[in-house]
Order: structure tokens, then C-alpha cells, then sequence
């Protein structure tokens, strides 16, 4: 093993010596090499996923009004269950369609956060760390992508579909992990398609090289010009912009009983853009559902929202795996915190991030199999079996083959880890 190249990209940390030295049996005593053959060798011993899908929840979903439901409890608020795939499990009714899939999908109902802030939390969330004054911490997709780099593919490898006010960030690793926005994909994308005849736009390009070619001229090499990316951004816009792969995001070239079976909704067409995007090879797509955030008339909210979930979400899973991508594409469906067991003065549940629900489905991920539980009088804020939202960043990351310990070295020289979790054996297949 090449130590100094591997210095020169990772950062070893004293983390890994320890849990590789405490699974050699040796201590100290074992050769450095060993150790860091016995740490690489924690990775999933299936093969790794390859792609990320999140369905987020924007507002913060209700527990108790979808996956988490306590119907005969003063706390239900007058919601009603059904059954689902998971023997004794029950869902809030309008999910029958997610309750039959969940025999591909485990349900975590302990999560639990310190953050009760809509921003705070969204950032936590998405990126496994709380905020940070001093520095911007990369989303999930942005590691995935700046980890598992994709070569062939000639549109992002980042997208986010119906984005709100939180977009997923790049963080440290720059704006060219920052998602790629779009929006309802009944609509073509924007400003991808050139609006003057092909010799007038070799024209423009060629104008653009004269401008360039003055800006470089008398400048070090190597510094603004490459510093500001913009050569290569240019480049890469004009292969996205005549590649064939922009058709993933077109779903009306899909089947219309395809189109339906997700309802007609922009989250609905969102999802199925989403398992064309990762069929085209897009390492992580983000699609968001706003609309939770039920302060006020709280069981009218939920179940609207949750009418357009249960088919978008149901149908994404069936497809994945129809088309054999579930196994290579973990899908995460939740929302930065839940929402509380006492219903307010106006009909409505307030900000709980003591323990809620997400759903995690494909690539290595167990199905039918239940984490955690809440109490259904809703006395007790700490859940059975609480999961902290920086292990399930870490056990997402393990699946997906990244060592989720290694230490990246931000901009201003500071080492930060990919995660700061641990991997969860319990929530693996």
C-alpha cells in the first residue's frame, strides 16, 4: 500500500487506527498496513449501491398521522390505521398503497434531532452535521457525488426536483456539487436549449474564446481563470445541453398508465423523473413534497398531503425494482423532525424532533423491519431505540461503499470527517 499517496487524499484519523487496531486484537502492536487493511475491510460485504434517492417532506411530516399513527389514544387526533406488509405494523389510513410495499422498506420511528428550527433542521438533516458559523457542511448528494464520481454521464449527477427554500449544497466541496434545480417535470427544463441557428452560436463561442484568450494573456497559470471554473462550466453545459440523457427528465415520453400510477402531481411526476434520472445513471436525486408544516388544522393537512405521497411513493419503489435498481439505490422518504403528540389550540401539531419517522428502502437496506417505537400516550419525549440522525448519514454512506470515517481537508486547512456517526448493523439487510 502506498502510504504517502494515500495520505496525500485521505487524512487518517486517530478513529480509524483505534477501530482498526481494537478489531486486529494487537494494539499497537500490529503493523500500520495491517490496520489499515483491517479498517477498509469494515465496508458492506455485498455489493455497494450506487445511487441516492431522498423524497423529502418539506414542513415536517406528522408521525402520528402517517407511519407512526396511535388511533385509540388521546394523542391520535382522530385519525384512523390500517395494516400494512409488516405483520402488527399499521399505517394512518391513505397510505394503503406505501403499506403494501413495505415488505421493501423498513420503517425507523425513533429518530430524534436537537434541532426544532425548519432551517436548523433541514441542515441538519441533509447534511449529518448541526450548523456550523465557521464553515457550510456538504448535503448527502454532494458527498455521494464528490465520492462516487460518474464519468459517462452528461447531465448532473446532483438533482433536486421541486426544490424549496434549502436547496442541497456543495458545502466545502464547492457549488459544483450544489443540486441541480428543476422543477415540475411536465415542464421542459429551462435555458438548456439554444435559441439561434448553430452557425450564429459557433459565433458566440468563438467571440467568448477572443475574451478569454485576453483575460488569460499576462496572468499566472493557474490562477483566475482556473480558479473561477469557468472553461469548465462552459464545457459542461454545452454537453449537457446536445446530450440525449436530458430525455430522463421528460416524463411525458413515459408510459401514460406509467404517468398515472404516480398521480397526477408535480411530486408525483417528480418521482418518476427520479427513477428515470438514476436509470440514466444520476448518483443522487432529491425530490420534495412541501406542505407538512400542519400548525393549524392538522388532520385536513396531513391527509391531503398524504394522498400525494402514497401513490408517488408506492409506484417509485415497485418501478425500482421492477427495473432491478432497488438493490444499487437507497431511498430515504422523511422530513426534518415530526411533529407533536398534543394537538394546539387550533387544531394543529407543533415542531417535535423527540422522535419521528423515515422510511429507508434498496440498496442494502433491510425491508420489513421496524426501528425504534414512540409512546402512544406521548408523555415520554426519549423513543426506544433512538437513532441519531448523524448514524443514519453514516450507515447510508457504508452502503453505498464510502468510508463515511475519512477526513477531508476544507479550504482553510481544517479536517472534517464525512460523517460523524456510526453504521447501524440493525437497519442493514
Amino acid at each position: 500500500m502506498n502510504i504517502q499517496a494515500c495520505q496525500s487524499r485521505d487524512h487518517l484519523t486517530r478513529r480509524t487506527l483505534l477501530r482498526g487496531a481494537g478489531a486486529a486484537g494487537l494494539s499497537w502492536l500490529t503493523p500500520l498496513s495491517d490496520l489499515l487493511a483491517v479498517d477498509a475491510g469494515k465496508a458492506p460485504s455485498g455489493k455497494p449501491a450506487k445511487s441516492l434517492i431522498l423524497l423529502w417532506l418539506g414542513g415536517a411530516a406528522s408521525q402520528l398521522d402517517t407511519f407512526d399513527p396511535h388511533p385509540t389514544t388521546k394523542i391520535g387526533g382522530g385519525v384512523k390505521s390500517i395494516p400494512t406488509a409488516i405483520k402488527g405494523v399499521e399505517f394512518a389510513s391513505g397510505l394503503e398503497q406505501t403499506a403494501s410495499v413495505m415488505g421493501d422498506v423498513s420503517l425507523i420511528r425513533s429518530m430524534v434531532s436537537k434541532e426544532g428550527d425548519h432551517e436548523r433542521a433541514f441542515y441538519n438533516i441533509k447534511t449529518g452535521y448541526r450548523p456550523d458559523p465557521t464553515l457550510i457542511h456538504p448535503s448527502i448528494g454532494a458527498i455521494v457525488c464528490h465520492e462516487l464520481p460518474e464519468a459517462k454521464i452528461e447531465i448532473p449527477t446532483h438533482v433536486s426536483i421541486l426544490p424549496n427554500q434549502w436547496p442541497a449544497r456543495g458545502g466545502f466541496f464547492g457549488a459544483q456539487y450544489d443540486a441541480f434545480q428543476v422543477y415540475d417535470p411536465r415542464s421542459s427544463i429551462p435555458d438548456v436549449k439554444v435559441r439561434v441557428e448553430d452557425k450564429r452560436m459557433e459565433r458566440r463561442l468563438d467571440s467568448l474564446d477572443v475574451v478569454e484568450g485576453a483575460f488569460a494573456a499576462g496572468r499566472a497559470p493557474n490562477l483566475d481563470q482556473d480558479k473561477t471554473l469557468h472553461r469548465l462550466s462552459i464545457q459542461r453545459a454545452r454537453k449537457m445541453m446536445t446530450s440525449d440523457q436530458l430525455k430522463a427528465f421528460d416524463v411525458s415520453q413515459a408510459a401514460a398508465s406509467e404517468r398515472a400510477a404516480y398521480g397526477d402531481t408535480a411530486f408525483g411526476r417528480g418521482c418518476l423523473a427520479a427513477v428515470r434520472l438514476i436509470q440514466a445513471g444520476v448518483r443522487c436525486v432529491e425530490v420534495t413534497l412541501n406542505g407538512w408544516d400542519t400548525h393549524a388544522n392538522n388532520l385536513e393537512g396531513q391527509a391531503s398531503q398524504v394522498k400525494i405521497l402514497d401513490a408517488a411513493y408506492a409506484s417509485l419503489i415497485r418501478d425500482l425494482k421492477r427495473l432491478g435498481l432497488l438493490e444499487s439505490t437507497i431511498v430515504l422518504c422523511g422530513g426534518e423532525f415530526g411533529r407533536t403528540p398534543k394537538i394546539n389550540n387550533v387544531g394543529g401539531r407543533d415542531h417535535w424532533p423527540h422522535g419521528f419517522s423515515m422510511l429507508v428502502a434498496g440498496g442494502g437496506f433491510a425491508g420489513g423491519r421496524v426501528i425504534g417505537s414512540t409512546d402512544p400516550e406521548g408523555e415520554k419525549k426519549e423513543p426506544e431505540k433512538p437513532v441519531l440522525v448523524e448514524n443514519l448519514h453514516a450507515t447510508v454512506q457504508d452502503l453505498l461503499g464510502i468510508d463515511y470515517s475519512r477526513e477531508v481537508m476544507t479550504p482553510i486547512g481544517r479536517p472534517m470527517a464525512l460523517s460523524k456517526g456510526e453504521a447501524m448493523a440493525e437497519l442493514k439487510a
